[in-house]
């Protein structure tokens, strides 16, 4: 089958053929993705393609690679998770991401009241596993009220003991995460989370480096928007940003718009951690994927001006960002090598989630999960369980 016919069931076999496929760690040269019922063979060079397997051939000047995996985005389509916490909103905003290369992802709720939380984890369990649908993302309503950003302030809250009862739902949500203040929450929280499969980020916060590592000590294992929504480091506080670039096993989200973080800053995170310990992110809104300009958040007006979100106050309203633009961000602005950008936008964020044995790399067995990108980093096509779709 040639690019650009009918998109091919993801029951069919096909071999996907680029001048070059990077599985995650390297370059394959003239090469194919043998894709099988959903999931990948082998690759394979073009030569040793079986003959009676039909073909998708990439453009000329043109790769393969693992899909990417954002571990937050609040809406896209038009659509915010907030506004719609339902199964269809959820699909919508990431069937709105995946023409931008985003294969799965976490459709992410700031903090709201209760019945919203409750709404969004009994949505999110009902759409997990469709459409590139993950799991859902808290973000909130355990953060410091210090460091709101955007969140509304008199939906912020302390955690107690108490609330683990009702947040029982979201380990069900498939891959679960939660962004909290670890300064917000009582000892033993972050333990009882992680110990029910939830995996817990620390953001929106103003803990200081020796609360972080104590979180650590309970399971923290991630880092929402490094540098946003927390204190600046400095050499005698090193706080969240400190902690972060000392410690390996922390995955730190980065949101490469060029806007939230300096490339400067961008290029330091990479230099610390590495592709394998930072994961590109979006904290994309319904902007993205849509042809709107302006949107309501919770009764704050917010406004897209020169690819810039932000409320009447100047306040910084997630991103207008898509991760194909991530990437070529990370490489153009911040001079990331490419291979670690795209690491960056798929095998780090699938590891973070523990699902790296079947996303963000192209090996035997793996979800047949890819997106097709020109030199220029335009996405070209992207598969989902060996499903083909193409841009509008």
């Amino acid at each position: 089958m040639e690019q650009g016919k009918e998109p091919l069931s993801s029951n069919h076999r096909c071999a996907v053929i680029a001048p070059r496929i990077f599985d995650g760690a390297h370059w394959h040269e003239k090469a194919a993705i043998l894709v099988n019922g959903g999931r990948i063979d082998d690759l394979v060079s073009q030569m040793d393609i079986p003959a009676d397997w039909p073909q998708w051939r990439a453009p000329a000047d043109t790769f393969v690679t693992a899909g990417f995996i954002d571990l937050q985005v609040n809406g896209g389509g038009g659509v915010l998770l907030n506004d719609v916490p339902t199964t269809n909103g959820a699909k919508t905003i990431a069937r709105a991401h995946r023409r931008f290369g985003t294969t799965a992802c976490l459709p992410t709720l700031i903090t709201d009241q209760r019945p919203k939380i409750e709404a969004a984890m009994a949505a999110l369990r009902a759409a997990s596993g469709q459409d590139g649908v993950l799991g859902l993302h808290l973000e909130g309503p355990f953060i410091s009220p210090a460091r709101p950003g955007i969140h509304r302030p008199d939906y912020i809250r302390p955690a107690n003991m108490d609330d683990l009862d009702w947040l029982e739902p979201l380990a069900d949500a498939g891959c679960a995460m939660i962004t909290l203040a670890p300064e917000c929450v009582p000892p033993g929280f972050i333990r009882a989370l992680v110990d029910r499969g939830i995996r817990v980020a620390v953001g929106h916060s103003q803990a200081s480096a020796e609360q972080v590592t104590r979180a650590i000590d309970e399971g923290l294992s991630g880092v929402t928007h490094l540098y946003n929504a927390m204190p600046p480091l400095a050499g005698r506080e090193p706080g969240i940003v400190g902690a972060t670039l000392a410690t390996p096993s922390l995955t730190a989200g980065i949101i490469a718009d060029g806007l939230h973080v300096d490339p400067v800053a961008i290029r330091a995170a990479f230099a610390a951690k590495g592709a394998d310990g930072l994961a590109l992110v979006t904290d994309a809104m319904p902007t993205v994927g849509a042809s709107i300009d302006h949107f309501d958040l919770m009764g704050r007006a917010i406004t897209l001006k020169d690819d810039k979100l932000s409320s009447a106050d100047g306040t910084l309203a997630g991103a207008h960002l898509d991760m194909a633009s991530a990437v070529r961000n990370a490489v153009a602005m911040a001079g990331i090598p490419l291979e670690d950008a795209l690491r960056a936008a798929s095998l780090t964020p699938a590891r973070f989630l523990g699902l790296d044995h079947e996303r963000g790399r192209l090996v035997a067995g793996a979800c047949a999960d890819l997106v097709a990108l020109t030199s220029r980093l335009e996405v070209v096509a992207t598969w989902i369980d060996g499903a083909i779709d193409t841009p509008v």
